[in-house]
């Protein structure tokens, strides 16, 4: 079978989509869990973009040990030298170039010729080669170009050095089957395409994503781009793990298969929206809530007997944990790390010791522990334990006709914060304690709520979006049994977030 190629370009184009960007840290913690997942390639940022885009390429270049780390970059020299700055030190650094090819980018974004868009091509790929041996070339908008011109430009690339050529369906604007045809006309149509790897990067604005990702792979695609979750600009890029378990469960049609761990699917799923806030939809494909769960009687009658007659997937292969658990309040660290192993999560004792300290609190509060309670202890742990600002306590009154009054105290470094506010509900009023405390002038733009578990005493995960007095938007999240204690935590994780990128 043909392996195919995995670019996951979650960190870069994924982070593009409004309310999904990461800092840092979390890049750094998103693209280590890629490399567990085993991804081909991680394209890092786009290094010119900013500061912090460098230096987020150039961290993320410095964590990952196997995969191949990317950098974006247009075809100017300033930009591919940012690009080879932040990707040098990796392992396996790429410098990924790009280029509108379409007659419409040409005309009224570029303002370039034809005959300038080669000439560009091979100018820039050279000088790109000349500081990294691995070029991969994209043609924007490649699905709406000239498809002789695209070749052209395509035998350029290859000539000047590039070992990839990506065709992006930038606008999500082709079919499958218009996909496929064009990845058949350039693999007889460009110079030297039998020697590099060809790649698609398509987009979803029309819902055909990862269906026109999938005729490119029957078609003779070797790369495919992707993201986690499906996250992206507008309506999102192809969806990584509907890809990659496409190509598992009908392997023997695509005639391919992919060097994915598939178990580690949905805890990079669930990372990635506890960094950034985005709920991953109940019915999203592969890793949604109800992927797996049958409610029809005839469905549920099928499963029983047989889970084949309803289910082309088990769910242990996506990595979705057991739903119940034998631990108790009882329980040890030893017990607690061999159920954490079985999950497939490695917590080295540093990382062990607060996921410890909140499951004895949860223990608690709770008659039934179970995997999904677990494993949001493990994703929400950063939330608890980082940051210059920690909830120490607070004290709520809130009821109808009376003032809704809130006490908060904030263990802030070696200093204790205290301070209590009313407002319109307890929420209002504990955020404004919390701003009066601070010295801070913080607005909230985004609230929501969501069970992490089900029952009565189910986990709650609150997901807060705030702006800063300079504009920027942080995402806070917390988790708790108490959803007013979660909101406060959310809310506070949000000002830890914009403290720690202000220095």
């Amino acid at each position: 079978m043909r392996r195919i190629k995995i670019f996951d370009t979650t960190l870069r184009d994924g982070e593009q989509s409004p309310g999904c960007s990461m800092n840092l840290k979390e890049k750094v913690e998103m693209a280590r869990q890629l490399e567990k997942l085993g991804v081909d390639v991680i394209e890092a940022g786009f290094a010119i973009a900013s500061p912090m885009d460098h230096k987020s390429v150039k961290a993320v270049a410095g964590a990952v040990e196997y995969c191949t780390v990317a950098s974006l970059a247009r075809c100017v020299k300033g930009d591919i030298d940012a690009a080879w700055d932040a990707v040098k030190e990796a392992k396996h650094p790429r410098i990924h170039v790009f280029l509108a090819t379409s007659d419409i980018h040409m005309e009224y974004k570029l303002q370039m010729t034809r005959q300038q868009v080669l000439e560009r091509i091979s100018e820039m790929v050279a000088y790109a080669k000349s500081l990294c041996e691995d070029i991969e070339f994209s043609a924007e908008d490649a699905s709406r170009s000239d498809h002789e011109f695209l070749a052209q430009c395509y035998t350029r690339a290859i000539a000047a050095g590039a070992t990839t050529i990506n065709v992006p369906d930038t606008v999500g604007y082709a079919t499958p089957q218009e996909m496929a045809d064009l990845i058949r006309y350039l693999k007889g149509h460009v110079e030297g395409i039998g020697n590099v790897d060809v790649s698609v990067h398509c987009h979803d604005d029309l819902g055909m994503g990862v269906a026109n990702s999938l005729a490119s792979v029957m078609a003779g695609a070797t790369q495919v781009e992707c993201t986690v979750n499906g996250i992206g600009e507008r309506a999102g890029n192809a969806s990584l793990e509907e890809i990659v378990m496409a190509i598992q469960t009908r392997s023997h049609y695509y005639r391919a298969e992919t060097n994915i761990n598939t178990r580690q699917i949905y805890r990079s799923c669930k990372l990635l929206s506890n960094i950034t806030g985005v709920a991953i939809a109940p019915s999203k494909a592969i890793v949604g809530v109800n992927a797996f769960a049958h409610e029809s009687g005839i469905h549920q009658h099928g499963v029983i007997a047989n889970a084949l007659t309803y289910e082309i997937m088990n769910s242990a292969d996506v990595g979705i944990p057991q739903n119940t658990m034998v631990l108790g309040k009882h329980s040890g660290k030893h017990a607690l790390r061999d159920k954490l192993f079985s999950m497939g999560y490695e917590l080295s004792d540093e990382e062990l010791e607060p996921v410890f300290a909140r499951f004895k609190k949860l223990a608690d509060k709770k008659k039934t522990i179970t995997g999904r309670d677990l494993e949001a202890l493990v994703l929400h742990r950063r939330n608890q334990y980082i940051g210059e600002c920690q909830l120490a306590s607070h004290v709520v009154n809130a009821g109808h006709g009376v003032p809704n009054t809130s006490y908060i105290r904030l263990q802030r470094g070696e200093e204790l914060l205290e301070d209590v506010a009313i407002g319109t509900g307890p929420l209002d009023a504990s955020f404004k304690a919390i701003n009066h405390m601070l010295g801070m002038d913080i607005k909230l733009d985004s609230f929501s709520l969501n069970a992490v578990t089900d029952g009565e005493d189910a986990v709650g995960e609150a997901v807060v979006k705030i702006i800063a007095p300079n504009g920027r938007r942080y995402t806070g999240t917390g988790l708790s049994t108490d959803i007013i204690e979660s909101s406060i935590r959310a809310y506070v994780n949000g000002i830890n977030k914009m403290m720690d990128s202000a220095e």
